[in-house]
């Protein structure tokens, strides 16, 4: 994504797209989500009549305080994220922006080469923010015993902090503390994939035991449990069952990488000027099994010859006809080094249009045709429908 400068620069139409900007931090530039308000509202309907209740003086301002609650999560996901960032900062990895939505918030890392020792550093600087900003705010009210609205405020801050801290540290992803078990595994096995499949499983884990304890706890006392507290429950699983799936289908992809190459992936292929004929493309394919790319007067590809399009010239046309007739454009800077593979690869062709792309050796000359289907299929197994 293109960021606005810290000049001042308008923010791009995606980023207003996606929430609004508020500025940078640190050259890190931060977006709250329009999904946060769907949050901060529920806080404050389920928080301000139990203020209001508790607090017969506060009146109709317990909703106020309510709100106030909400933002003290926001800066707490805030500084939390900013950790995140600064540590990777250290380690020369580059972050794309911190978005703060309905889920608490992330920080989103452009490419970078991870090692498990890194990786854990970077996740754990999340919750040692939140465990520090607790500890300087039980200090605080320690010297300063404050009263009233100040002293509501103070103690929801405290306990938000350590929650958030404790949360993120349990076991398991998309939780800070599922990089620790993903970096154990990944140093103990040597792959990166097995630590992140192990790690998704954990987050699992961690779903099943919150609604083992928060929802069938309570049935099989007897009782029931608190609507909030259920709801609650149902959206913090919900979202983290979903990350942990994803984890899981993230690590199994990366253990298919290795089978994503270009040379090995490719169909044969040979290239040809595109003044051509379909008599000169004939004569080229007669054995079968070979593609046709086209190729500028730079040498460099542009179009691929459809067999189907090019069994439908007569014979006593082929000469008389140009080749570029009965083939299609590649995308722009669609053709790809043949020794080019795994995560480098796919991050070069998601950023290309269209579906077929040239592989070319060390000359430039074309030695291939890589589908889109050839490297979806590596990927996952599975044939594109």
């Amino acid at each position: 994504m293109s960021d606005p400068a810290s000049t001042g620069q308008e923010p791009t139409g995606r980023s207003r797209r996606e929430g609004i900007p508020l500025g940078r931090i640190a050259g890190v530039p931060v977006i709250l989500a329009y999904s946060w308000f769907v949050i901060a509202a529920f806080t404050v309907a389920v928080y301000g009549p139990v203020l209001q209740y508790n607090n017969p003086s506060l009146g109709a301002a317990a909703y106020l305080v309510a709100f106030a609650y909400a933002l003290l999560l926001l800066v707490s996901v805030l500084v939390h994220e900013l950790a995140h960032a600064l540590t990777a900062k250290m380690y020369g990895w580059p972050s794309e922006k911190i978005v703060l939505n309905l889920w608490g918030g992330h920080t989103q890392f452009e490419s970078f080469t991870a090692t498990p020792g890194r990786s854990v550093l970077v996740a754990l600087a999340g919750p040692a923010s939140n465990f520090l900003l607790a500890g300087a705010t039980w200090l605080v009210v320690s010297a300063v015993n404050p009263t009233g609205v100040a002293d509501i405020l103070t103690n929801i801050f405290l306990w938000a902090n350590l929650v958030i801290g404790i949360f993120n540290v349990l076991p398991g992803l998309p939780l800070d503390g599922g990089r620790l078990v993903e970096s154990a595994v990944w140093k103990a096995t040597g792959s990166h994939a097995k630590g992140t499949i192990a790690a998704g499983w954990g987050g699992r884990v961690i779903v099943i035991a919150l609604v083992l304890y928060f929802v069938a706890l309570p049935l099989l006392r007897g009782g029931s449990p608190d609507t909030s507290m259920l709801l609650i429950t149902v959206l913090v699983c919900g979202f983290l069952w979903m990350g942990a799936s994803a984890s899981i289908q993230q690590g199994r992809l990366r253990s298919r990488l290795h089978l994503v190459n270009a040379a090995a992936l490719a169909e044969p292929a040979v290239g040809v000027p595109d003044s051509a004929t379909v008599a000169d493309v004939l004569q080229l394919t007669a054995g079968g099994g070979t593609a046709v790319v086209l190729c500028g007067p730079d040498g460099r590809p542009g179009s691929v010859v459809d067999p189907g399009t090019l069994a439908t010239v007569p014979a006593s046309a082929a000469a008389a006809t140009p080749a570029s007739a009965v083939a299609h454009a590649l995308g722009a800077g669609a053709y790809v080094p043949e020794w080019s593979k795994g995560q480098e690869l796919l991050q070069y062709l998601s950023q290309l249009e269209g579906h077929d792309y040239a592989v070319i050796d060390h000359n430039g000359r074309v030695t291939g045709l890589l589908r889109q289907s050839a490297v979806v299929t590596a990927i996952t197994g599975k044939w594109p429908r």
